[in-house]
C-alpha cells in the first residue's frame, strides 16, 4: 500500500507529477484550448447550480438527522407500547453517528474508483430507502437500525468539498464552501422546530416522511442535472471512448496504472486512516480531544427536549424550536473562526520571525476546550434549579459558540500539519468522533437519574476539563511531537 497517497488524493497533483507523460501520442487528456467535458471549464451558472444541490442536499442531510431529537422519546414510547427506556431514546439519535463514521471510510475510495456522480446517486438511493423504512418501521430497534443504515449511506460530508475541488480553482473554492456549510446550520435550526410541530400535530412519521420527500426531490435533480466531476473518471470515460472509435487500444490516461485491482485499491484507501492514526501521536491526542467535545452537541441534543418538556411544561414544537438558539451560537462560532483564524496565525507567525506552524491554528481550540466545561455545568446547574428559560436558552447558545471554537480550528491544524496526508488524518478524526457521539451520550442518562442534571452533567463537564490541556500541550510542544511521526510534514508552514 502507498502510504504517501490521501483518502481523496488531489488529480492536479498527481497531473503535474506525470506531466512528461503527455508527450506521448496515446495519452488522453481535455483540450488545453478548451474542451466541454472540462468540470473547470464548465458555465459559471451550471457550477453554482451544483452547488446550490450540494447545499439541498446537505441541509436535508441534517434536517433528517437533527429532526428526531425533539421527539426521539415519543417515537420510542409509540414503537414500544409505553415500554420504552431512556438508552433506547438516546441511542436513536446518536446511532446517526455509528453509521456516519463508515462512509469516509467507503465512500471516499469509492468515488475515486467509480466517480463522485455513481457513488453520490447511489449513496442517495441508499439514503431514501433507509428513510422510509424508518417512517414505517413498527418497532424501535429496527428504527435505531434504519437510523445507522440512513447516516452509513450520507455522502455529502465526504464528496462535497471533493465535488468543489473538482469544478472551482483553488480561489474560488471558499465561497461555494461557505454556502455548503451554511446549509447545515439552517437544517439544524429548523429541522427540530418543524418536526416538533408536525409530531405534535399529525404525528411523527408524517416528519420522517418529509425527509423522503426532500431527499428524493434532491436525488431527482443529481439523477437529471449532476455530471460527474472527477477529472479521472471523465478521462477513463474519454479514452474508452476514443480506443472504440479508433480502434487503438494503446489509449490511455496518466492515471491508469496497473498497481491492483478496484478492490484492493478501495480496501487500501479505507484502512489508510487507522495506519496514520496509529503512527502520530499528535493526531491520537487530538483525536481523543474532538471527540469528547463533539460529543456534547449529543448530550445536549439528547438532554434538551426532556428538559423543556418535563421541566418546563413546553410542547415538542417549542422544544425543537429551542434549538435555533444552539445553531445561533454555532453560526455566531463560525464567523468569529473565519474572521480571526488566519489572522491569529499570521500574527504568530510574524512574532517567531516569520516562521509559521500548524500549531498556531490552536489558540481558538484552547480557549474552546477550557470554556465548554464551564458552559456545560452552566446548562446543567440552569436545569437542575428550574432557572428562567430564556437563561437556560442562553446557555445552549454559548454551548454552540463554545464547541464550536474547540472544534472547528482542530481542522485547519490537521490540514496544515499532515500535509499529503490531511485527508486520512481528517477521516480518522471524522471517525472517531462518529464513534464517541454514538455512546459517549449514553452515560447521560445514568448520571442524571443519579445525581440530576446539575451534578450529573457537571461530571461530563469535568472530563472535558481533564482533556483541555491537550491542545495547550501540542501549541508548547507539537512541533518536536510532530517530528517522531512519519506521517507529520517536517518542513514549516509559511
Amino acid at each position: 500500500m502507498d502510504e504517501t497517497q490521501p483518502l481523496l488524493q488531489d488529480v492536479h497533483l498527481v497531473y503535474d507529477e506525470r506531466q512528461e507523460d503527455t508527450a506521448s501520442k496515446d495519452i488522453v487528456d481535455f483540450n488545453p484550448d478548451g474542451d466541454a467535458e472540462n468540470p473547470m471549464e464548465w458555465p459559471r451558472a451550471y457550477k453554482w447550480g451544483i452547488v446550490a444541490l450540494l447545499a439541498l442536499m446537505a441541509f436535508t442531510v441534517t434536517f433528517t438527522c437533527i429532526s428526531v431529537v425533539p421527539v426521539a422519546t415519543r417515537i420510542v414510547d409509540d414503537l414500544d407500547h409505553g415500554h420504552s427506556s431512556k438508552s433506547a431514546s438516546v441511542l436513536l439519535v446518536t446511532i446517526w453517528e455509528l453509521g456516519e463514521a463508515a462512509g469516509p471510510l467507503l465512500i471516499a475510495p469509492l468515488s475515486e474508483v467509480f466517480g463522485r456522480y455513481a457513488v453520490m446517486n447511489a449513496a442517495n438511493l441508499l439514503f431514501i430507502a433507509a428513510t422510509v423504512l424508518s417512517a414505517l418501521s413498527q418497532s424501535s430497534t429496527l428504527f435505531i437500525a434504519t437510523r445507522a443504515l440512513t447516516g452509513f449511506a450520507v455522502a455529502s460530508n465526504v464528496l462535497n468539498p471533493a465535488i468543489v475541488g473538482d469544478i472551482f480553482i483553488s480561489e474560488q473554492r471558499g465561497s461555494a464552501m461557505s454556502l455548503i456549510q451554511l446549509a447545515p446550520l439552517i437544517g439544524g435550526a429548523i429541522g427540530p422546530a418543524i418536526s416538533g410541530a408536525i409530531a405534535e400535530t399529525v404525528g411523527w412519521r408524517h416528519a420522517m416522511w418529509m425527509s423522503v420527500i426532500l431527499a428524493t426531490t434532491c436525488e431527482v435533480v443529481f439523477l437529471t442535472c449532476f455530471r460527474e466531476t472527477y477529472k479521472v473518471a471523465i478521462l477513463r470515460r474519454k479514452a474508452a471512448r476514443l480506443r472504440r472509435e479508433t480502434g487503438n487500444e494503446s489509449l490511455r490516461t496518466v492515471f491508469d496504472t496497473a498497481d491492483g485491482s478496484r478492490a484492493s485499491k478501495v480496501w487500501d484507501a479505507a484502512i489508510r486512516p487507522f495506519t496514520v492514526l496509529a503512527g502520530s501521536g499528535v493526531l491520537q491526542a487530538l483525536s481523543i480531544f474532538g471527540s469528547i467535545v463533539f460529543t456534547f452537541f449529543y448530550i445536549l441534543a439528547t438532554t434538551l427536549p426532556d428538559i423543556l418538556e418535563t421541566t418546563y411544561g413546553l410542547s415538542p414544537a417549542a422544544a425543537g424550536s429551542a434549538f435555533i438558539s444552539f445553531s445561533i451560537g454555532s453560526a455566531i462560532s463560525v464567523v468569529f473562526c473565519n474572521l480571526t483564524l488566519d489572522r491569529i496565525y499570521i500574527k504568530l507567525r510574524d512574532s517567531h520571525k516569520g516562521v509559521g506552524q500548524p500549531e498556531f491554528r490552536l489558540p481558538l481550540v484552547i480557549i474552546g476546550g477550557f470554556t465548554l466545561p464551564i458552559v456545560v455545568a452552566w446548562y446543567g446547574w440552569t436545569a437542575q434549579a428550574h432557572l428562567s428559560v430564556p437563561v437556560l436558552l442562553s446557555s445552549v447558545a454559548m454551548t454552540g459558540v463554545t464547541l464550536m471554537l474547540g472544534f472547528l480550528p482542530l481542522y485547519a491544524y490537521v490540514v496544515d500539519a499532515f500535509g499529503l496526508y490531511a485527508a486520512s488524518a481528517m477521516t480518522a478524526v471524522i471517525v472517531s468522533r462518529c464513534l464517541a457521539g454514538t455512546f459517549l451520550p449514553l452515560a447521560t442518562g445514568p448520571l442524571v437519574s443519579k445525581f440530576g442534571y446539575g451534578i450529573g452533567l457537571s461530571i461530563l463537564a469535568g472530563m472535558s476539563l481533564v482533556l483541555a490541556p491537550i491542545p495547550v500541550f501540542v501549541l508548547r510542544y507539537g512541533y518536536k511531537w510532530r517530528q517522531r511521526s512519519k506521517y507529520t510534514r517536517d518542513e514549516q508552514a509559511t
